[in-house]
């Protein structure tokens, strides 16, 4: 059986955050907390796993400020897990996963969730990435940079920026 491979010498977000959310249990105890669960038993009760997984899950969240651990102060010593502002920072990602599995998993018509707004009951618009503008940005529209938290050390793996299309000029008709 083979291990994880760990990205903890990888200069990059998208590893580091994986080292951190990288694990399905651990997206679907996140998935959970924003869906209510705070106490063990009620990620236990929904998640069908098992007592030792979801205790490290928990403790790695925790570790990771992912998660704060309370005293819920009701009969004798019982905790509750909170999400913190890190956690809840997750609302994006959890959303744009969901989406993409609705949009090319499930179709549309057939989504298992939907997240409504609460100020308009309607549901939550389709994320999109967009420009200071507010125009939707296309994948082609993005260039990726080395940024000043990259250390010379580890050069980045980026590909050459595709050069923009050229629109040729119409021919003049003698």
């Amino acid at each position: 059986m083979s291990t994880r491979h760990r990205f903890t010498d990888e200069r990059c977000s998208v590893a580091q955050a994986l080292e951190i959310l990288g694990d399905w249990w651990t997206l679907l105890v996140v998935r959970e907390a924003f869906l209510g669960a705070r106490r063990f038993a009620d990620f236990e009760a929904r998640l069908d796993i098992s007592k030792n997984v979801l205790t490290a899950r928990l403790a790695h969240l925790v570790e990771h400020r992912v998660f704060v651990r309370v005293d819920a102060g009701v009969h004798g010593t019982r905790y509750e897990y909170e999400l913190t502002a890190m956690g809840k920072d997750l609302a994006t990602v959890m959303t744009a996963l969901r989406q993409w599995g609705d949009r090319w998993i499930y179709g549309e018509g057939a989504e298992p969730l939907l997240v409504i707004d609460r100020r308009t009951g309607r549901p939550v618009p389709r994320l999109r990435i967009i420009g200071e503008d507010g125009a939707p940005m296309r994948t082609s529209d993005m260039e990726v940079r080395p940024g000043p938290g990259l250390t010379a050390r580890r050069p980045p793996k980026l590909a050459p920026a595709p050069k923009p299309e050229r629109v040729p000029k119409p021919r003049k008709r003698a």
